[in-house]
């Protein structure tokens, strides 16, 4: 999410604040959607800390998340077991990926290939994605992704989920001044070939409705890649959106604003049965997990 570039660039959150504060003249009304109603505080059992970039995994077994991403905290990715759609169970720490730099970001397709969010290399490599192997609570085999960064530097990719089919990666690439100010933040697309990924040409023409004037992150996706929710950064602060398209090889239609979600609200991820956006909320001074749902008629066909 945008607040994990503050460990990249540390003016960052004033140049976000200067966005929020932007409201240009004359503004159309926004489209909304009122589908998604009933906005509930999720329960983590056993864990108290800030909770951020939720993913539910395509089963709906796990909870995965990292607590706050701010440079004065360790930011580390974090694991729970689902018990009710409202109610996980806190397993920890996920072993084997956290290190004293920041990782977050989850997102898992449906045979346990992890992606995840690290500036361990920044520095060295100018890359952020990494990938590696689920299986009880711990990730083997952490690896940068493979054919997806530019590798230059003041560029940066900041979110990414993987598709229910490990086939498509979305992720994340921001354009950065030298002064720490996003210059840009669009969601793009790449296709697996083999080992590697390797973008899709068609992004800009998949994404058009997607991909604004403003700063548009943290994707994701249902299981047939035909729906997308994801970030916008808006006058008052970052909105959740959603848009659907025909097939996968046509264009999303213009995005909604999901007008039940309020406050300062990022990262969805999908239920299941793709009727519940889960998604963070600050509360009270903290980052909290909520959700909201929308009616069996309202999900759109596969």
């Amino acid at each position: 999410m945008l607040g994990s570039m503050l460990r990249f660039f540390p003016f960052f959150v004033l140049a976000l604040a200067a966005c929020s504060r932007h409201s240009p003249v004359h503004e159309p009304p926004i489209p909304t959607s009122n589908a998604f109603q009933n906005p509930q505080r999720v329960t983590i059992e056993g864990y108290n800390d800030d909770a951020m970039e939720p993913f539910l995994s395509r089963d709906g077994k796990y909870l995965f998340f990292n607590n706050l991403n701010e440079p004065k905290v360790n930011t580390n990715l974090h694991w729970a077991e689902r018990v009710g759609d409202m109610h996980f169970k806190y397993r920890g720490e996920i072993q084997g990926v956290n290190t004293a730099a920041l990782e977050g970001v989850p997102s898992m397709d449906r045979d346990g290939n992890f992606y995840f969010v690290s500036n361990r290399s920044y520095s060295q490599t100018a890359s952020t994605l990494y990938r590696g192997k689920f299986a009880n609570g711990a990730i083997t085999g952490v690896e940068l992704v493979p054919g997806v960064s530019l590798a230059k530097p003041l560029i940066v990719n900041f979110d990414a989920e993987i598709s229910a089919d490990g086939n498509t990666l979305y992720f994340v690439e921001s354009q950065f001044s030298i002064f720490g100010h996003p210059r840009s933040a669009r969601i793009l697309f790449a296709r697996r070939s083999g080992n590697t990924f390797v973008r899709d040409p068609a992004s800009a023409f998949i994404l058009k409705t997607i991909d604004t004037d403003a700063l548009n992150y943290a994707p994701a996706t249902s299981a047939s890649e035909c729906e997308i929710f994801f970030t916008r950064v808006g006058p008052d602060g970052p909105e959740i959106y959603t848009a659907r398209r025909p097939s996968r090889t046509q264009p999303f239609q213009e995005p909604l604003r999901l007008s039940a979600i309020t406050g300062f609200v990022e990262g969805p991820t999908l239920s299941p049965d793709e009727l519940s956006p889960y998604y963070h909320k600050k509360e009270n001074g903290r980052y909290v997990i909520y959700r909201v749902t929308r009616p069996q008629d309202q999900k759109p066909p596969n």
